[in-house]
């Protein structure tokens, strides 16, 4: 408390608050390190020691008043006053406190045979002592309980920490078991930058929205509107009404025989297996009370998603689930009369996922149900692993997957076809735009998922490292279908982490049609995140397919709850694009969201990530960098001029279907 006259600017920068040359550190509070006495003091610490170091000193300079040593010319030792050793530490500040070792650092095999003995002498003295009673073998019964456990300790050899601690290391992983649930429920902060991969306000959120509570907040923002890379919109001061049940987007370009109004917010794809039936069952009912479609997710198209009857987004993915021979290839059969039924409305290619893009999947032989094995139309019992390779067998290019989606949108009796991915590769994608307009074939709509999306469990590296983010994906997408004029034919649905009004209205300026949420649908049926998808455990019955934890959620319950999410949800986008004087979903563009760059800057979406002009690809005038990929990639599907109509006709042609340019 007392640092012998030191003053606060000089404190200021030895916690670390300042960088060098007297900058300040973004967030931090320049008034105390501009004051006249610091930067007098930095200046002559720098012309002592030849170099710009005003905070290096100032640290120094307390180190030396704290520790009594002088400055020896390292420029490390500055750092080392406030970061000591543990041994230093017991140096400077344990002995003089009289601190003792903690009881773990002192406990060895030795304390526990003799703690052990000592505990076997007690209890057989307490028997001896007196009559023998039930109370009386309470001790002797923890005696014995202390060896065995303490015994298998010191035998097994997978843990260190039990064989050199008997007993006592077991406390490390009974806190460790408990600290998610800790950090979650009392630490984590509420606001943006902590808590994932939803933090508690969002959570908050869908959870009132589903329960019909009030979901206002008092007093204003608890979010630092000037930290970088704050989002916010530019409202009108003419506002518009925007009705949420004429919020809809219909899905179908002109090859398409049985178009779909598909809600702005749908429940993204979520496989039965991965999730209970009981979760399956009260979402997909969730999705006929609200009107929007349910995606099944590549587990196949169960009983469960097709008895309550709400809209279907048939997901196939690699194993061609419930569509597929013995061996795992493709089954036009039974996928003929599987997306002729009625609850089928749309058809979705899965080629990838934002969480684990272009890495397989495989579900243990021990989880595979009889109710499992018939939604995926694999043999049961099984016997052995189901796989999901990461690659279709049906085509190994751009021009076999268009071939494919024109196949499934004819055997499916013209409903709409699309394809699901998370960008990788950005010329793989420029090369599917080329397939399309060689074969006249376009899918009626791509989903892009976003590298920070979700999953019941993958690869941390895969989760963590592959895969481009939602809004650098969904911008590139945008502008590669525009600058080669398909964007027409090509509705755009998004996904990953959309769980607020204002992110489907951020996502709908930055080129997406519609948007997918998964984890949001979970936390509306009571997903506490758990962090547990992945272990069977989920405690709330929506991740695991154990019978006793999938009995605690109740479907007539969840279903309502997520029908509310959804519709207070949209009903908030569509205030928001009222808000900016937009009368549709259609209206709103890049420039109506801001984005702050720095505490003195703001830039728009569309100055951050600007438009391509409508067919600029087609006469080499499109940003250099995209123009160059185009071209580079146009020979690989021997693309020739025949195939490609001038930017001026295509232009003329929207025109006349009152699409404008968007140029």
């Amino acid at each position: 408390r007392n640092f012998k006259g030191v003053h606060k600017e000089l404190m200021w920068a030895a916690v670390g608050r300042y960088g060098r040359n007297g900058a300040a550190m973004p967030g931090r509070r320049p008034q105390y390190f501009r004051t006249p006495r610091f930067m007098s003091i930095g200046a002559a610490a720098s012309r002592q020691r030849g170099r710009v170091g005003t905070g290096m000193f100032c640290v120094t300079s307390v180190d030396k008043m704290l520790f009594d040593r002088p400055f020896d010319g390292s420029p490390t030792q500055g750092r080392r006053g406030l970061h000591l050793t543990s041994a230093t530490r017991a140096d400077h500040f344990g002995k003089s406190h009289g601190a003792h070792p903690a009881m773990i650092d002192t406990w060895s095999r030795s304390k526990f045979y003799g703690y052990g003995a000592a505990g076997v002498v007690g209890s057989l003295g307490l028997l001896a002592a007196g009559p023998i009673t039930a109370s009386s073998c309470i001790p002797a019964l923890i005696v014995a309980g202390y060896w065995v456990v303490g015994l298998r300790d010191i035998a097994q050899t997978s843990h260190t920490i039990r064989r050199n601690f008997p007993v006592l290391g077991h406390m490390r992983y009974i806190v460790e078991g408990f600290r998610p649930n800790i950090r979650q429920s009392f630490i984590e902060s509420d606001t943006e930058t902590h808590g994932v991969p939803f933090n508690r306000d969002h959570r908050n959120l869908a959870y009132q929205r589903a329960k019909g509570m009030i979901d206002t907040i008092p007093l204003g923002t608890k979010r630092d509107v000037y930290q970088d890379g704050y989002t916010y919109a530019m409202h009108s001061l003419y506002p518009k009404h925007v009705n949420p049940e004429h919020a809809r987007v219909t899905i179908g370009n002109h090859q398409c025989k049985q178009p779909y109004s598909a809600s702005l917010l749908n429940i993204s794809a979520m496989s039965y297996g991965a999730l209970s039936e009981n979760a399956i069952l009260a979402l997909n009912q969730g999705a006929k009370i609200g009107n929007f479609f349910h995606n099944t997710g590549e587990g196949g198209l169960s009983e469960f998603h097709l008895r309550p009857g709400g809209d279907i987004v048939w997901n196939i993915g690699t194993g061609y689930f419930a569509c597929r021979h013995p061996d795992g290839t493709f089954n036009k059969e039974m996928f003929a009369a599987n997306a002729l039924r009625p609850e089928v409305k749309m058809i979705e290619l899965k080629l990838s996922q934002g969480a684990k893009p272009s890495h397989g999947g495989v579900l243990p032989l021990a989880k595979i149900t009889k109710e499992i094995a018939a939604a995926r139309g694999i043999p049961f019992p099984a016997t052995s692993d189901c796989n999901s390779p990461p690659f279709h067998s049906e085509f190994s290019n751009a021009e076999g997957m268009m071939d494919f989606v024109g196949r499934l949108r004819e055997m499916s009796g013209g409903k709409p076809v699309g394809i699901k991915l998370c960008i990788g590769r950005p010329e793989e994608f420029v090369s599917m735009i080329h397939a399309m307009i060689k074969l006249d074939t376009y899918p009626d709509f791509i989903t892009i998922d976003g590298g920070e999306g979700g999953t019941g469990a993958a690869p941390p590296e895969f989760s963590n490292s592959v895969g481009t983010p939602l809004i650098e994906a969904l911008t590139f997408a945008n502008n590669a279908l525009r600058g080669a004029g398909v964007r027409e034919h090509v509705k755009i649905i998004c996904s990953g982490k959309v769980l607020t009004g204002f992110s489907i209205v951020e996502r709908i300026a930055l080129g997406a049609d519609l948007c997918n949420a998964a984890r949001a649908m979970m936390y509306a049926m009571g997903c506490i995140q758990a962090l547990k998808c992945n272990t069977n455990q989920c405690p709330t019955g929506i991740a695991t397919s154990d019978k006793v934890l999938m009995e605690g959620l109740v479907v007539e319950d969840k279903c309502n709850r997520v029908a509310n999410y959804h519709q207070r949800t949209v009903a908030s986008a569509c205030e928001i694009i009222g808000a900016l004087g937009c009368a549709s979903s259609e209206e709103v563009r890049p420039t109506l969201i801001m984005k702050r760059i720095d505490e003195c800057s703001v830039a728009s979406m569309a100055e951050l990530y600007p438009l391509v002009s409508y067919g600029a690809f087609l006469d080499d005038s499109g940003p250099a960098v995209l123009q160059a990929m185009w071209d580079r990639t146009k020979g690989r599907t021997a693309i020739g001029s025949a195939h490609i109509a001038s930017r001026s006709e295509i232009i003329d042609r929207r025109k006349k279907v009152g699409l404008g340019t968007f140029s």
